[in-house]
């Protein structure tokens, strides 16, 4: 418990990196994400943008990264739509930008060309209305670390200095111009050192799934970072088996029957404890591999903890659907509960937010440039497109509409009964 205790203070400490009182995403946003790889791979994972769209209401994102954009090399094909358009067809309030891995290969030497690129990048859009009401707001994120892979990151350490400095660059510009900044590059060293769970990137700089997964949490609570209120905060429900007694975060408990009678054929003893749990928040999408996870991960987990059970193993059933198995002290220690039908409508609505990425990619970015300016413009195929393009936009707005109601809260009914092992 000291060791959690520890891990939970450097959390508070580390993570939170945005100035300000205000939270730099307010409910009803209309996003626009730019930048780099990390930016453009945002949008197939969709991690970051469900967990916006639970905590901050109506919000609408279109992400605009490239792979390999810098502030100053950002080439786009023949006749593409300009950014600015794009940004007023949104309706854009607010601008998050991720810059500074690629021009990080520059070198020390180049930090102060990047503040001047990075302040040229704030100018230009300064004073601008792509809502046609209020000034856009923006929001710059720092570079993630480079992550220690053996022989394909032999100058780690070298890189991370250098990304540090980068960083530093962002938050000295980003605090001179008096706009948020997001400090990734300090979450994303923490967790890459971290000796428990997954690799985080496939080459050092490139986040996996699971880095996608364990990044947006952290990128999240920075963009919610004002009051963080218990509906960004996973589930946590805690139970005495002994006082019977019980309560829940995220989960409201009701009904809380404890019976050391009730018998059945995989039961022992027939212990079991059943309650109504209706649910308040969301919930957080489960990680996506079955490994052990460092603690400042395991934290976003939705966790129940039953105290002074009888000795046994104990089985989880929520709605009649398996959910985990533990021995006793363990479920007093803690256990994920995030396999539930909660948790898998909570994936499908992440596969719905990435579809409606992949409508708006579609609409903005066509995957075959010669249907547009080349040799097959004039084709059936080619003079079709412009429709198709419109088409695919329709769509993505469709989504954007459905996406709003979020995640269904339900009320279920949970039983963890003692079983044979």
């Amino acid at each position: 418990m000291k060791h959690l205790s520890i891990v939970a203070i450097l959390l508070g400490g580390l993570f939170c990196s945005v100035a300000g009182a205000q939270s730099p995403i307010r409910p009803g946003d209309r996003i626009a994400i730019v930048g780099n790889t990390f930016a453009d791979q945002l949008r197939i994972h969709g991690y970051l943008e469900t967990a916006l769209l639970q905590h901050a209401k109506g919000v609408s994102i279109r992400n605009l990264g490239w792979g390999g954009d810098m502030l100053t090399a950002r080439d786009r094909p023949t006749n593409f739509p300009s950014e600015e358009s794009t940004l007023r067809d949104h309706g854009t309030d607010v601008i998050i930008a991720c810059f500074g891995m690629g021009e990080s290969f520059d070198g020390i030497e180049a930090l102060d060309q990047f503040r001047r690129d990075l302040q040229s990048f704030i100018t230009s859009h300064a004073g601008k209305q792509y809502n046609g009401e209020t000034d856009v707001r923006l929001i710059l994120v720092s570079p993630i670390a480079c992550e220690d892979l053996g022989k394909l990151t032999p100058n780690r350490e070298a890189r991370n200095d250098v990304l540090r400095a980068y960083t530093q660059a962002t938050n000295d510009v980003a605090s001179a111009a008096e706009i948020p900044f997001v400090n990734l590059f300090e979450t994303s060293l923490y967790l890459m050192d971290e000796p428990v769970g997954p690799k985080l990137t496939t080459n050092g700089i490139h986040l996996n799934r699971f880095g996608y997964w364990a990044i947006s949490h952290e990128f999240a609570n920075q963009l919610l970072a004002s009051d963080q209120p218990d509906d960004v905060r996973p589930w946590r429900i805690t139970i005495d088996a002994r006082a019977q007694t019980g309560q829940g975060r995220g989960v409201e408990l009701s009904q809380l029957t404890i019976n050391h009678s009730a018998v059945s054929d995989s039961q022992v003893n027939g212990f079991e404890i059943t309650f109504q749990g209706t649910e308040t928040t969301a919930p957080r999408l489960p990680p996506p591999t079955d490994q052990p996870l460092p603690s400042p991960l395991a934290f976003h987990r939705d966790t129940m903890v039953v105290q002074n059970l009888p000795a046994g193993t104990y089985q989880l059933t929520i709605d009649g659907e398996h959910v985990a198995t533990a021995a006793g002290d363990a479920w007093g220690q803690g256990i994920p509960v995030d396999r539930s039908p909660a948790h898998r409508e909570a994936e499908r609505y992440r596969a719905d937010v990435n579809d409606k990425n992949l409508q708006f990619t579609y609409s903005w970015k066509a995957l075959n440039q010669v249907h547009i300016v080349g040799e097959r413009k004039r084709s059936p195929s080619g003079r079709a497109l412009p429709g198709e393009v419109i088409q695919f936009n329709r769509i993505a707005n469709q989504r954007d509409e459905t996406l709003r109601s979020g995640i269904a809260l339900k009320s279920r009914r949970w039983r963890l009964a003692r079983v044979e092992r």
